[in-house]
């Protein structure tokens, strides 16, 4: 398998100083190898200020990767910049940019087996030439896929949700929810659970947007004249789609035994039990794009950056599943 290329995200963040944490756990967590775009000095004094002397390998391609591995953290390219955790500034995003295009660019050309991108500031990358809500759709246009084919699963090791909508105000999201889009998402994500996760036959229940799933349109229609039949087209196709359940019993422990992935109507109802169950383990993975792409469900924690007190638990499993992901492709190319 070729080796994962991992962006920095922003420079003031956590982003650097989980990689290292992930590089030098490598062995007891299994890795696979990975390089860094961009950041010797920058991550050698992130790793310091946990207690970690880092040894840092530049190289110059990723053929060079395997071999360095087992030695040092590999990092490609000389984009760098001083470590000033917690003081974002427009140098940094300019960092993390240079880094998340050249990262993305090396996975879509096949060089790299897959995707890990840090996290990042939305709202400062903006401020140096990013026009996209998001890392998804900025590699969802590098790929060549419509934003809306590019879908966000939220994977830790007691739960799978699907944001039907995203970034949206919650008073927008009924407006949204169509039959064609959730039989669009729940055929996305049934390909992607086989091809990339090696689920035969994947089982994907489906959330209710009202309370009580509606109660037979007394709280709420969406569920009889949209999501309803949204499961039955599913289901015609051969895709073992259930609901709509409503969502305060859909997580319990026994509720979670019945379904690999659960498909919600919006941004908190997918995210929120995702993070009560598996916080420091869940991964973000873009399904429905030709390469893989993962990262940690965390953002840039700018206020505990460079403290110590980040968790490195997400980074590594977002770069293990990027792996496995990776490997299963691989196996059937």
């Amino acid at each position: 398998m070729k080796p994962l290329v991992v962006s920095l995200g922003d420079p003031a963040g956590v982003g650097p100083e989980l990689v290292a944490e992930a590089w030098i756990a490598r062995d007891r967590e299994a890795l696979p190898p990975f390089a860094v775009v961009g950041g010797v000095r920058l991550l050698a004094s992130a790793a310091a200020a946990r207690g970690h002397a880092l040894p840092v390998e530049p190289v110059a391609s990723l053929d060079e990767v395997a071999d360095a591995f087992g030695r040092a953290l590999p990092v490609l390219g000389d984009l760098d910049a001083p470590w000033r955790p917690g003081e974002p500034d427009k140098d940094g995003a300019a960092l993390a940019l240079a880094s998340l295009e050249r990262a993305t660019a090396l996975a879509v050309s096949g060089e790299a087996g897959g995707l890990v991108t840090g996290p990042i500031a939305k709202s400062l990358l903006g401020e140096v030439g990013f026009h996209f809500p998001g890392q998804t759709e900025f590699v969802a246009h590098a790929c060549g896929i419509a934003a809306q084919d590019a879908v966000m699963m939220l994977a830790g090791p007691q739960l799978r949700t699907i944001p039907l909508t995203v970034h949206l105000p919650l008073a927008r999201v009924p407006g949204q929810i169509t039959l064609d889009l959730l039989v669009r998402r729940g055929r996305i994500a049934a390909a992607a659970l086989q091809r990339d996760f090696g689920i035969a036959a994947p089982r994907i229940a489906v959330a209710a947007l009202n309370p009580h799933a509606g109660e037979d349109g007394r709280m709420g229609d969406e569920e009889i004249r949209i999501i309803a039949p949204a499961i039955a087209a599913l289901r015609g196709e051969g895709i073992e789609a259930t609901g709509p359940y409503p969502a305060d019993a859909l997580f319990a422990p026994r509720a979670r035994r019945d379904y690999d992935v659960a498909l919600c109507m919006y941004h908190d109802q997918a995210l929120i039990p995702l993070k009560a169950l598996d916080f420091d383990r869940g991964v973000n993975v873009t399904l429905g794009l030709p390469i893989v792409r993962t990262s940690a469900d965390h953002g840039t924690a700018f206020g505990i950056a460079g403290s110590g007190q980040a968790d490195p638990g997400a980074t590594i499993a977002a770069i293990r599943m990027a792996g496995e992901c990776a490997a299963r492709r691989a196996s059937i190319a």
